[in-house]
């Protein structure tokens, strides 16, 4: 007499979520928002010269918390 094989059911138990991705779903916007950033700071790092002068401060800000 065979022996019965437990399956995994595809739907989650009843008052639980379950999501999987796909690792490119986390590791594709992680590396956008790293080219982003790079092209921001750049190594020019060109000065714009009229503009808000918070937002550079802002920037200056990320780039001192980046740096440590």
């Amino acid at each position: 007499m065979p022996a019965r094989t437990h399956t995994r059911s595809t739907t989650p138990a009843p008052g639980s979520v379950e999501v999987r991705l796909p690792w490119w779903a986390v590791v594709l916007p992680a590396l956008a928002f790293a080219a982003l950033l790079l092209l921001i700071v750049g190594p020019g790092e060109a000065r714009a010269s009229t503009g808000d002068p918070a937002l550079g401060r802002l920037l200056a800000q990320i780039m001192d918390l980046l740096s440590r």
